[in-house]
């Protein structure tokens, strides 16, 4: 079978026009970016069709539940296409990319996120290159993941974040190298790709959007702001951004205190960092094994939009918590470096 791939366009910049209002989606924008893609790569693109969710996304408006509405047509089309190109708009990309990959354990075939930071039909757009880059990944079979596609490479998608609000290179890796650089030739390293699964494992878990919270420590917060953000009965998860390698106010009782009464009533507990690089290692610090103690888990070096993703999939497919935060510590698709 020739190389065909579907592009699922999702909403964001990409597909935007301008406005009196600002930027906004343009009308037959399928038939407009295949016009256009025709024009500038001709006969080097695969055979492609192009749907649309039919409500598009502004990436800012971007649901846990969305994720659900952008899994169901890659899995109702599984077996039609080489590959799979999700246009999406660049603020929650990597949120959306990292929670694919959960969805799609085990793919065996290219699913390519990209988008741009300038419409299709502006001037100097970046999407004609990074479009034309994704699909000629999406049709080769050499990278059996889902990836970010921008810039001058192509991410991991659930190692990926977005770390520039206006540079043309606004995706960056803190923790894993590319999967490919984008240069005068498409260069994959296939070294650093996950392995051919054993099997697959799709699944589309029924997301509840209030499930997972994040906290950031500061100095001075308190245990008060802990049961506020809590308190919700639909909170089942928390995703804690803490200091280092994995610290936190520990001589502070009353937020100690606040996290030992969620995880002792069900919530489940992720500690992540917030420096740019680097793991959580609970115990190098007093301070961080009192969070091992308090019933939290530690996230390695997972980025927040994984860390958020995975524990979404996970609230959505498991019923234990205990079993949540076993398979939290537990690398499902590339998304964390397993402590040594």
């Amino acid at each position: 079978m020739s190389a065909r791939v579907l592009v699922l366009y999702t909403g964001g910049t990409v597909g935007m026009e301008p406005s009196p209002e600002g930027y906004r989606p343009m009308p037959d924008f399928a038939v407009r970016l295949r016009e256009t893609l025709q024009r500038s790569a001709g006969d080097e693109l695969p055979e492609l069709d192009v749907v649309a969710l039919e409500r598009p996304i502004d990436s800012a408006n971007l649901s846990p539940l969305h994720w659900q509405r952008m899994a169901e047509p890659l899995l109702a089309n599984w077996d039609a296409y080489t590959g799979f190109v999700l246009l999406h708009g660049t603020d929650t990309m990597a949120w959306s990319a990292s929670a694919l990959s959960f969805i799609l354990q085990g793919t065996d075939k290219p699913v390519i996120f990209t988008g741009s930071q300038i419409p299709l039909l502006q001037p100097r757009s970046d999407a004609p290159a990074h479009l034309q880059a994704a699909l000629q990944l999406a049709a080769c079979h050499r990278v059996p993941e889902v990836g970010l596609c921008f810039g001058r490479h192509l991410w991991r998608g659930n190692r990926s974040s977005k770390i520039a609000s206006q540079a043309l290179d606004a995706f960056g890796s803190p923790n894993y190298p590319p999967l490919a650089d984008l240069a005068i030739e498409l260069q994959v390293h296939p070294e650093r790709l996950l392995r051919a699964p054993a099997q697959q494992r799709f699944i589309v878990p029924a997301f509840d959007p209030q499930a997972v919270a994040v906290l950031n420590l500061y100095p001075g917060i308190s245990g008060h702001v802990v049961d506020a953000l809590l308190g919700c009965a639909h909170v089942r998860g928390l995703v804690l951004r803490s200091y280092g390698v994995g610290n936190a106010p520990e001589a502070d009782r009353s937020f100690m205190q606040a996290l030992e009464r969620a995880s002792q009533r069900g919530v489940v507990l992720l500690n992540t960092t917030l420096c740019a690089t680097g793991p959580v290692v609970q115990g190098a610090y007093a301070t961080g094994s009192a969070l091992t103690q308090a019933g939290v888990v530690p996230g390695a070096d997972m980025t927040l939009e994984a860390a958020f993703a995975k524990l979404h999939v996970l609230l959505g497919t498991e019923t234990d918590p205990d079993r949540v935060r076993e398979r939290l510590g537990q690398p499902l698709c590339g998304e964390l470096t397993t402590p040594a």
